[in-house]
């Protein structure tokens, strides 16, 4: 039967408010946009004209021939999706073989594949520092370690920050005594998304080892980017193979496709495998996906020139805009932002930028911890010293 008039009005019962249970998003939704905060999704086509530095295609691995041609054979041979749970019917040999592969790049003695990086970051965290553990974390951690890290203490986890980019603050954290019995754990990222900038590895893993704490790292802009060959932080740290520490990372950045992964001790990927929710639960990836990382993973080996080149475009960029008056932060990996004045200004020069034939990044609150709006531009392998000329021209000539 079709309600409609009087018969779908709300009850006036108290338990609703105008409009309905729902009637307080119109006053939500005009709080954002009077802030300056609103989000519209604007779908982009196959074919463009844009220069696209907004997207974390750090390798410009995405379109490559061989890996689009994996995804396709995969898609042939294996369906479009993996068609439930890896412990049910979703774990291929294709998982199999791309996870050796990845522990093997990485250092790791194993890897454990998930549909997607905010997945494994849930896993990783939830399942080695919830009820029991003392969990430390870098203030400036992305969302989805803030998510992971509250799903953890409400587990029973004692959770505690430092400030962003401080190892000294956490093991001062570390060293604060817990209640009794807990496990110290200390989770950060490795290049946090916002600015690039990298942490010190090293610093945490010593601070670490000197509490007994185990070291959870989100490595998802730094694998593909940092490191010999883009083998990870770890590498790149000089704790290749750490005992003591996992590792996070996504597959949908320097690796073209889709997915998330963490690495490390085996046995710390078995303890995955039996008690992750978002591993148990969830569908496997998508086995075209899986292809495609593999493949994207097949090129980076057989070109290790790509990271390095990656990361001198970022530092060239970061000069010239500096160069410019604009303030630009100083990359450790491919990512550079560029302050804007307020978040209204920040979307109109994102904006401007696009109708010159760039598109970049813009973030504002809440997706800045320090509420600092800016531009966010991704540097990619395959970009030539003409592309970035252009950029540094078409950024500084449409600033606010």
């Amino acid at each position: 039967m079709t309600v409609t008039g009087e018969e779908a009005a709300p009850p006036a019962s108290g338990r609703g408010t105008a409009g309905g249970p729902f009637g307080w998003l119109a006053a939500a939704a005009r709080e954002r946009e009077a802030s300056g905060l609103r989000r519209v999704l604007r779908p982009r086509r196959a074919e463009e004209d844009l220069l696209d530095l907004a997207s974390n295609d750090y390798l410009g691995l995405t379109r490559h021939p061989e890996v689009v041609r994996a995804a396709a054979g995969a898609a042939r041979r294996w369906g479009a999706g993996a068609t439930g749970s890896r412990l049910v019917t979703g774990d291929t040999l294709l998982h199999r073989e791309l996870e050796e592969e990845l522990a093997g790049f990485y250092g790791a003695e194993a890897a454990l594949v998930f549909s997607s990086g905010y997945a494994a970051n849930l896993a990783m965290v939830t399942a080695l520092a919830g009820a029991g553990a003392h969990l430390v974390c870098d203030r400036g951690n992305h969302a989805s370690l803030i998510d992971a890290a509250r799903l953890a203490k409400g587990a029973g986890a004692r959770v505690a920050l430092f400030d962003h980019g401080d190892p000294g603050a956490a093991a001062a954290a570390l060293a604060a005594p817990p209640a009794e019995g807990l496990r110290p754990v200390v989770l950060s990222d490795t290049v946090f998304s916002v600015d690039g900038d990298l942490t010190d590895v090293p610093a945490l893993a010593r601070a670490c080892r000197g509490a007994g704490a185990a070291l959870l790292l989100d490595d998802a802009h730094g694998l593909g980017v940092l490191g010999e060959g883009g083998a990870g932080c770890l590498t790149a740290a000089g704790l290749r193979g750490d005992p003591g520490t996992a590792v996070s990372a996504t597959l949908s950045k320097s690796l073209g496709a889709q997915g998330g992964v963490v690495m490390g001790p085996a046995a710390v990927v078995r303890h995955l495998v039996e008690t992750a929710r978002t591993f148990i639960f969830d569908t496997g990836l998508a086995p075209p996906a899986a292809a495609a990382a593999l493949a994207a993973l097949r090129v980076l080996r057989a070109e290790p020139e790509r990271p390095a080149r990656l990361r001198r475009l970022a530092r060239e960029l970061a000069a010239g805009l500096a160069g410019c008056g604009l303030e630009a932060s100083v990359p450790d990996a491919a990512v550079v932002s560029v302050a804007a004045p307020s978040p209204e200004a920040c979307v109109e020069w994102a904006r401007r930028c696009g109708a010159a034939g760039i598109r970049v990044g813009c973030f504002r609150p809440p997706s800045v911890p320090d509420g600092r709006s800016r531009l966010r531009l991704t540097l990619r392998a395959d970009l030539g010293d003409a592309d970035l000329a252009r950029t540094l021209d078409v950024v500084a000539a449409t600033r606010p």
